[in-house]
């Protein structure tokens, strides 16, 4: 029997072995490789986790003591070890565990955020509250090196420092990577301890030092004190804790066991916040991880990928690179995923990876504006919500010519609710000025990224799918700005959003079956409403808007307000992502649970169409044909 299987929970850990403690770190890489080569997922972040778990869990009493994890993609180790290895195999699979922490699965599991830099936040206000209701609970926050270049955490960690006597230790997981390596200042004071080699030596010689001196006396140990206080502060972050007032300990070598068990019963019997910096490898124990000089397989990458909608931005931006000298590309620690490699390849002086910190990406570009250049911000559509204000007032209120382009726009599936990009449409409304494309194929990314460079007096932004891009579907015919992509008939005027279109032609097509007369379009520019639809609206029974952003101010609401101040009577229906937060699945199987497919949308319209007629209900099938 594998010792992973006589471990139900937390409380199994604290009477193993060093030996089976030691056959259990290999045991559980053996069954990250295998799960998540198949399921995907991030498995880089989580080999070098194995050793921290455990720690974690022999020296604290989860769940009376609270894990928080910043980011939560590298707690695949804490599922394995909190009683739910044996469902391990359905990760990321519907109806499976998430990739993420979940209180639905697990007692163990109290923050499902999946966004860097908060985990301090969470870790200060649990602790506080443990603290007024005198509950004698330790909070343990582990966040990576990464998650530190966002200011968020230093805002935390400033409060922290103030409250001396919270029962709240902090781990630092140093590997000098978060996507891509980790960027700035902190990065390089981190990596310049962990390429050191005086460090240990030196501090060990002082300790011997100290320990043989007879008559020490004040004075001396003074001296002493200062020596070995000085080394730490040239070769280790210390300095940088401990002016905060934070107490430190390490650096600890993340991938010894033993040395993380005695660094964590340190910091809890201190009785205030302490942080624990654990040097790690990520990837650690998986050759084929060490020596992925991308990320270290921070995500397993599918074989034989097809052709996605980063691909098409990613060539597009170099295209536009070697003609627009003006053109620089900015993003926030994820260089690779978001398709901006190539662009800091050809040009390296005209990228700025910011680490993770979109707040200060977006201020960033706008200075970047004011001072002449044409800055592209390329992020996932999820994580342009943090740094709303700055679009809004730092940006937009300037007339800053800033293009932003959003991947992993809509409904993402397998990263969960998080991760859906079904907020940038309704964010994004409201901002004054600012132009909105959503092209629906390859070709259509290529035509809008030029056109919104050509902007330089207000924010554009482009937004797309994840994945393989959708074939072209070229125009019939063009209205103003407009794309005519079918037409049949004025019953029924469809508008297919972005990735949508391919959605509404089919639905057109399951109309027809019906007898109804379909046109459908796609506006390309979304915001602001062009006229001419509002014209166009106007010569048809129903208008239909098919979007996967949430229904809440989304371009249906927008286009309904548009038909309402144009004085169109026209009834409008929109289709779009229901304001819940999404399980995890893939992309199709969740538009098909929100009824987000050509059948549903057709169904209903039907339904909607017959009785405003006053005809017999008739439903189509998933073949086109027609039930009575």
């Amino acid at each position: 029997m594998r010792v992973l299987e006589t471990v139900g929970g937390p409380e199994d850990l604290k009477e193993l072995t060093d030996q089976q403690l030691t056959e259990l770190a290999s045991e559980i890489r053996d069954v990250l490789v295998e799960t998540v080569t198949r399921t995907g997922g991030h498995l880089g972040p989580n080999l070098g986790m194995v050793e921290i778990t455990l720690a974690m869990h022999r020296v604290f009493d989860s769940p009376r003591d609270r894990l928080v994890y910043d980011t939560g993609h590298q707690t695949y180790v804490h599922k394995l070890l909190t009683g739910r290895a044996p469902k391990f195999d359905t990760l990321r699979q519907q109806g499976g565990l998430s990739g993420y922490p979940s209180q639905a699965e697990s007692d163990h599991d109290i923050v499902e955020n999946s966004h860097a830099s908060t985990a301090l936040s969470y870790a200060d206000g649990l602790a506080k509250a443990f603290r007024i209701r005198h509950e004698d609970r330790y909070v343990v926050a582990l966040i990576g090196d990464g998650g530190l270049t966002g200011g968020m955490a230093w805002e935390a960690l400033n409060n922290i420092a103030a409250a001396q006597d919270l029962k709240l230790v902090i781990i630092v997981n140093d590997n000098g990577r978060s996507y891509s390596p980790t960027v700035g200042g902190l990065a390089t004071h981190l990596t310049s301890l962990r390429t050191n080699p005086r460090y240990e030596k030196i501090l060990d010689l002082i300790k011997k030092n100290l320990g043989r001196t007879p008559y020490v006396g004040a004075p001396m140990y003074e001296v002493l004190h200062g020596v070995k206080k000085g080394l730490k502060d040239m070769l280790a972050p210390q300095g940088m804790f401990e002016d905060l007032g934070l107490k430190y300990v390490g650096p600890v070598d993340g991938h010894d066991r033993q040395a993380l068990e005695d660094a964590l019963r340190n910091a809890k019997a201190f009785g205030g916040p302490v942080i624990v910096h654990a040097v790690t490898k990520k990837g650690y124990g998986y050759a084929a991880a060490e020596e992925d000089e991308e990320d270290n397989l921070h995500q397993i990458r599918p074989a034989n990928k097809p052709r996605g909608w980063t691909d098409v931005f990613s060539d597009e931006l170099v295209k536009i690179g070697h003609h627009r000298p003006d053109v620089v590309a900015i993003t926030a620690a994820m260089e690779h995923p978001v398709g901006l490699a190539a662009f800091a390849e050809e040009f390296p002086d005209r990228f700025f990876d910011v680490g993770i910190a979109e707040q200060h990406a977006v201020t960033s570009a706008a200075g970047l504006a004011l001072g002449g250049m044409h800055p592209v911000i390329a992020l996932y559509s999820t994580f342009l919500n943090r740094a709303f204000d700055q679009l809004l007032l730092d940006v937009a209120l300037h007339k800053c010519g800033v293009t932003f382009v959003l991947d992993r726009a809509g409904v993402t599936g397998d990263d969960g609710p998080s991760h859906n990009g079904m907020w940038d449409m309704s964010l994004l409304q409201i901002v004054p000025g600012l132009r909105l494309a959503a092209p629906r194929d390859g070709k259509r990314v290529q035509e809008l990224l030029n056109e919104a460079i050509e902007v330089d007096d207000a924010p554009t932004v482009l937004r797309y799918a994840k994945g393989e891009v959708f074939p072209d579907i070229e125009a019939i015919d063009r209205i103003g700005p407009i794309d005519v992509l079918h037409r049949s008939g004025n019953d029924v005027l469809l508008v297919g959003i972005g990735a949508m279109a391919a959605t509404a032609i089919d639905v057109a097509q399951r109309l027809e079956a019906h007898g109804f007369g379909v046109t459908v379009v796609d506006p390309r520019w979304v915001k602001p409403v062009d006229p001419k639809l509002v014209e166009l609206a106007a010569d048809f029974k129903l208008l239909v808007t098919i979007e996967d952003n949430g229904r809440a101010g989304g371009c249906g609401s927008m286009i309904a307000q548009a038909l309402r101040d144009g004085g169109v009577q026209t009834p409008l229906r929109d289709f779009g992502v229901p304001q819940r937060f999404l399980e995890h699945a893939k992309r199709a199987a969740v538009l098909q649970e929100i009824g987000l497919t050509g059948q549903e949308v057709a169904r209903e319209i039907t339904e909607q169409l017959t009785r405003h007629d006053g005809a017999a209900l008739t439903e189509p099938d998933p073949a086109g044909g027609r039930n009575a």
